[in-house]
């Protein structure tokens, strides 16, 4: 078997002119084979940077476009393929978008190679550990404290026992935040398990350590991305501030990141999405570290269902990867470019045994969206 095409499709919601919100624009890949077996993957980073990443021609030993490097290559040599992108990428890649364009990439081999074997992916991983994986909610805050009191109520009546917030208007002032949270808190209830995710906002220690105590009494379950990555001191000095845990590590690519991440940032929880950090061949990877620095591993996912398919595959071939993220994005791309979207059911979601991602696209959707 040989890999004949990479086909990228950009799609975005709003015109270009116009902003851009988490969820709705997407890039997807199709790897196609000449015994007719078609693999599908997708960034979650932007489209026609990836698109032009996998499309580039070729400019010097370093400087490969994706595409150019396996024409002619059998997919089912995964990780031979992802060390061939990685070393014939890495003038323009090796971090950042250069990763996010492999992980589309190596997601759709592993969805080939399932159909190839007729094995669900969970079981090229190894097998699967649990039927069924916890699931929470995410949404993006309104601007005031009573809306939100409204979407934290309808996601609870619908069955939900997690939700995070982030993005909108969170980190932007502190007074705002802490009248958010205690909105949604008191909405929730003490018991229910609640955490939020500031982006990076908080920018520095001195801020983020303020608003850390000024929240404990929400008992919150952890704190996301309060300060960048890049900030590791940062980090180290918040663990184990408050009762809430430290969480982050979206924004990084490669276990090389991860592992310094772990060891300097010392993070309670890291979530590496399976659709920037190398896709499945290098969560694995990740996910190994995590282990060994006795660290959660929880994965980011706010896109489409494409990754979600494939973050739930991952998670089932795990000893402990018992909780995800939900997106309730109120995109199409979230809600309808994947016809058999996962169902959130019951505080759950099934690992399907499905051979494959086992996703259905929405040509229409995609015709509609499509950005030429």
């Amino acid at each position: 078997m040989k890999i004949t095409d990479i086909e990228v499709i950009t799609l975005r919601v709003p015109p270009m002119d116009q902003e851009c919100e988490w969820g709705e624009d997407a890039v997807i890949v199709k790897v196609m084979t000449n015994t007719g077996l078609v693999g599908i993957g997708e960034s979650d980073s932007s489209p026609s940077v990836v698109k032009a990443i996998i499309e580039a021609p070729s400019s010097n030993l370093y400087s490969q476009g994706l595409k150019r490097l396996l024409i002619g290559e059998n997919p089912l040599e995964i990780q031979r393929l992802w060390d061939k992108m990685y070393w014939g990428s890495n003038y323009l890649g090796r971090r950042g978008a250069g990763i996010h364009a492999i992980s589309a990439i190596d997601i759709a081999l592993w969805d080939i190679a399932s159909q190839h074997y007729q094995v669900p992916i969970y079981t090229l991983l190894g097998g699967k550990y649990r039927d069924k994986i916890k699931a929470y909610g995410t949404f993006i805050p309104a601007d005031s404290a009573r809306e939100n009191k409204i979407i934290a109520k309808n996601l609870k009546d619908q069955g939900f026992r997690s939700l995070k917030f982030g993005g909108g208007i969170l980190g932007d002032d502190d007074d705002t935040d802490y009248e958010i949270v205690k909105a949604v808190r008191e909405e929730l209830g003490d018991d229910f398990e609640l955490q939020i995710d500031l982006a990076t906002k908080w920018g520095t220690f001195g801020r983020a350590a303020n608003m850390f105590h000024r929240l404990q009494e929400f008992n919150l379950n952890w704190i996301e991305e309060p300060v960048l990555a890049d900030n590791m001191k940062s980090y180290q000095k918040l663990t184990g501030i408050t009762n809430a845990k430290v969480a982050g590590g979206e924004s990084l690519t490669t276990h090389y990141e991860f592992n310094d991440f772990l060891q300097y940032a010392t993070p309670d929880i890291i979530q590496p999405d399976i659709t920037r950090c190398g896709g499945i061949s290098e969560m694995r990877k990740i996910y190994d570290l995590a282990v060994l620095n006795g660290t959660k591993l929880v994965p980011h996912g706010f896109s489409t269902g494409i990754l979600l398919a494939a973050t739930v595959q991952f998670l089932a071939a795990t000893t402990d990867g018992d909780l995800m993220e939900y997106s309730q994005s109120n995109s199409p791309l979230f809600k309808g470019l994947v016809k058999n979207l996962l169902p959130f059911e019951n505080g759950y979601v099934r690992v399907p045994e499905s051979i494959g991602l086992g996703i259905e696209l929405d040509e229409e959707m995609i015709k509609k969206y499509r950005i030429e």
